[in-house]
């Protein structure tokens, strides 16, 4: 997951959506269903009100008492609203208009001065009326205003009104999904082995994210209590027994020495003395990697210029690599590079990584070491063309004590890169197990003494956290 959780695709604003999207459509229902009725409604009031009118010609005594009452009526009805015409069988026309035949229909020409075309829309009733034939007609312009009134409540009313219960959701979300990104981060830290991430309390009112919260905190705090006091019972351990084991070693070594022992007898003690002295370089092994967990060693920290460091390292383990058969090489700058740490410690990561690589590259393998300055940053490489570590195994073995099946009958304890991993941790830095394809290319990144504060180099780029086991 992103940080930065995708806003878009956050459940807070698909609800909100949801629910604007259900209001638009009610309220457009809504909507459509009044105007509708109203319609309806107007439609049956014009058609009533033709009837009454042609009721009450239809109650005139007379064909002269009809014509008088149209030809007074015309004088002030206008034919844009409402139309009369009266026709007699000897061809007398009276009203205010008359329906002419035009083409394949028909139209209606106003008996004004200029005889104009009257155009639109109209409800229309024709009945005879006294031997004449009766036609009485109303715009339907009444309709056309209920039709542009309902568009305007579409266009100024419903949509903005969705639209600012939209922009509101989005509003509302945005406060959601802060919240899940601050759970999703503790999580994520978590999950690599950060048992000190906490939530943290939330402002604002107190809802269901907030009693998330709550309970993640809880549990992380218990989580933490109880790592702590693994931690502490293996150091315990530990620490106890490297003692008695010592004792053994010596007691080995002063077995050794007697001439009596037979040539069976010195080969069991000599492999008993290096089964011993192997215990007691990993209990040697899980007392550094608590005493650096523990920060202990911060207060030794120092500018180490690890260029030098590197060089260092090369010339000792240069003749190893040489009896070994496996190619040593070295690319560091021939100025200093700084960082800030424990000299002791980085000395270790450069030893274990390229023992580790001596021990599990074949003979002729390429081994390299490589400091480069990346501005604010220092990375430091140890690559080599051996076998490789498969990638869903690469965060296994920052693991104590695990081993990859292939290296279980090869010396080691299974706390080299733990230790390499702690060490990492403890100077902030971060590290990356990748392919050299072939072979295994460990990247450590720290940050340059003295250009940003010691604050610690953060990578985008996906890296394998350091975890406990």
């Amino acid at each position: 997951m992103t940080p930065a959780r995708g806003i878009w695709a956050s459940t807070p604003l698909r609800l909100s959506l949801a629910m604007a999207a259900l209001f638009a459509l009610v309220s457009l229902l809504s909507l459509a269903a009044t105007y509708v009725i109203v319609r309806d409604n107007t439609q049956e009031a014009l058609r009533s009100t033709l009837q009454q009118e042609m009721a009450s010609f239809r109650a005139l005594p007379n064909t002269a008492a009809v014509i008088t009452f149209v030809r007074s009526q015309s004088r002030t009805a206008s034919p844009e609203d409402r139309i009369l015409s009266y026709v007699l069988p000897g061809g007398l026309h009276v009203g205010n208009a008359a329906l002419v035949s035009k083409g394949e229909g028909y139209a209606i020409v106003s008996f004004d001065d200029e005889a104009t075309e009257v155009e639109g829309e109209y409800f229309a009733l024709s009945a005879a009326v006294h031997g004449g034939q009766m036609m009485i007609a109303l715009s339907a312009e009444p309709l056309e205003d209920i039709q542009e009134a309902f568009l305007a409540v579409f266009l100024f009313s419903l949509i903005p009104t969705t639209l600012i219960v939209i922009g509101a959701g989005v509003l509302l979300a945005r406060r959601s999904v802060r919240r899940l990104d601050r759970i999703d981060a503790t999580l994520d830290r978590l999950t690599t082995g950060d048992y000190a991430a906490r939530v943290a309390p939330m402002g604002g009112r107190a809802d269901d994210l907030s009693r998330i919260g709550d309970r993640i905190d809880t549990m992380a705090t218990a989580q933490e209590q109880q790592i702590s006091a693994l931690k502490q019972v293996s150091a315990d351990i530990a620490h106890d027994l490297k003692t008695p084991i010592q004792r053994v070693s010596v007691l080995l070594s002063q077995l050794r020495q007697k001439t009596s022992l037979s040539t069976d007898a010195s080969e069991l003690v000599d492999r008993a003395h290096a089964e011993t002295d192997g215990i007691v370089k990993t209990f040697q092994a899980l007392l550094q990697i608590a005493q650096i967990e523990g920060g202990a060693p911060r207060k030794r920290f120092d500018e180490v210029d690890v260029a030098a460091l590197a060089r260092t390292f090369y010339e000792v383990y240069e003749p190893t690599a040489d009896d070994s058969g496996h190619h040593l090489g070295c690319e560091v700058p021939a100025t200093p590079v700084l960082v800030r740490g424990d000299k002791s410690l980085l000395g270790q990561v450069f030893a274990n990584l390229i023992e580790n690589a001596l021990r599990h590259a074949p003979p002729g393998a390429e081994i390299s070491i490589s400091v480069t300055q990346l501005g604010r940053r220092v990375r430091l490489e140890v690559s080599d063309t051996g076998p490789g570590i498969p990638e869903d195994e690469r965060e296994n073995v920052l693991r104590r004590l695990y081993r990859l099946e292939r290296s279980r009958t090869t010396l080691g304890s299974g706390l080299g890169l733990s230790l390499v991993a702690a060490i990492v941790k403890f100077h902030e830095g971060v590290l990356r197990l990748e392919d050299n394809a072939p072979g295994l290319r460990v990247s450590i990144t720290l940050a340059a003494a003295g250009r940003t504060g010691g604050s610690a180099p953060r990578e985008t780029s996906p890296a394998v956290p350091p975890r406990d086991a």
